[in-house]
């Protein structure tokens, strides 16, 4: 069962809890809750143990953990932790333990691993539905919800498009976390000039400026952008630019026939607008089926397309600077 599901209908939790999942923050927050419904806090002294595998010697101290009978309350709780580090013997070893925990004790194993992974094979998967299975995998519903709750513990706010921005984004929930609770000490409203700056979760706004002014006409502003960034990373700097660049094409054409846009850029649709008004539908196909880079000035590069009704049409690559159907020159060189 996925994390929140956990949190909001509170299942039953039996003798075996197999915690999996690449979240730490959302790992740590279900150990947190499982130990709230099994052990009053007065009672975990003599009723809990843990034990991590990074100090791993071998089972027989889980096993009589295990084993033990409870003290002075309902169940015993026996937490082994990092599990995904195990060997491969060791882990047989565990799962040895695991498959025969008593009634009144429950046996909590924290295996950070995918629950699809194969090598090492995830405990959550060989327990299958003998075990409570908690799944940290955090998808963009998950990372919303923990950018909301966060946000409300912290007592802040945040534009919409910081929260888009670290639900779609794959940086981990412990930097996300942090990246927030340090925001949250400069202002109570966190905006997304600010998280540009200081995150570390999201990715570089340099190729979406180099995007943004291709699509402008702006070839002077977009081209030092796109040098900075070869030079700094040669081998890496091509497709993040031609994705924001197709990402940007892509939104003024749904723009120009009339549709809006989603998900996470959505707050571009105000700023790209009017843009795609002005290109309009003829011209924004040209660039969303076959951009090209342009020529030299002066010159006319052409792109053929083949229509649905199966005609050839030839759409300009370059739109050079030449007097509109008013007899003036559109100054981004897109004729009106």
């Amino acid at each position: 069962m996925k994390f929140y599901d956990f949190v909001d209908k509170q299942p039953a939790i039996g003798e075996l809890v197999i915690v999996e999942g690449t979240e730490r923050v959302l790992a740590d927050r279900a150990l947190d809750l499982l130990l709230d419904r099994t052990l009053a806090p007065e009672m975990r002294d003599l009723n809990l143990e843990r034990f991590s595998a990074v100090e791993w010697v071998d089972a027989s101290r889980v096993l009589a953990a295990v084993q033990a009978m409870p003290f002075l309350a309902d169940r015993r709780v026996v937490v082994v932790t990092e599990a995904q580090t195990l060997k491969a013997d060791q882990r047989r070893d565990l799962w040895s333990v695991a498959e025969a925990v008593p009634e009144g004790s429950t046996l909590v194993i924290m295996d950070l691993l995918s629950p699809r992974s194969l090598r090492p094979k995830a405990f959550g998967s060989m327990a299958g539905r003998s075990a409570l299975r908690v799944d940290t995998t955090a998808g963009a519903s998950v990372r919303e919800r923990f950018v909301r709750e966060l946000l409300t513990n912290l007592e802040a706010t945040a534009e919409e498009r910081v929260v888009v921005e670290l639900a779609e984004g794959d940086g981990d929930l412990t930097a996300v976390r942090n990246d927030l609770e340090k925001l949250a000490i400069m202002g109570k409203r966190i905006t997304y000039a600010q998280l540009s700056t200081e995150s570390l979760v999201i990715e570089d706004p340099k190729a979406y400026l180099f995007a943004t002014a291709v699509i402008e006409g702006k070839l002077a502003k977009a081209l030092p952008i796109a040098q900075e960034l070869f030079a700094s990373d040669p081998r890496g700097a091509a497709i993040p630019l031609l994705s924001a660049l197709a990402t940007e094409m892509g939104s003024v054409w749904e723009l120009a026939r009339g549709g809006s846009l989603k998900g996470r850029i959505a707050w571009r649709e105000p700023h790209l607008r009017p843009l795609a008004r002005r290109i309009g539908t003829r011209r924004a196909p040209c660039a969303r089926s076959r951009p090209t880079s342009p020529g030299r000035p002066g010159t006319t590069r052409t792109t053929t397309r083949r229509s649905s009704s199966g005609s050839r049409s030839s759409c300009p690559a370059w739109r050079a600077r030449r007097p509109g159907a008013n007899g003036r020159r559109d100054p981004r060189g897109l004729r009106p």
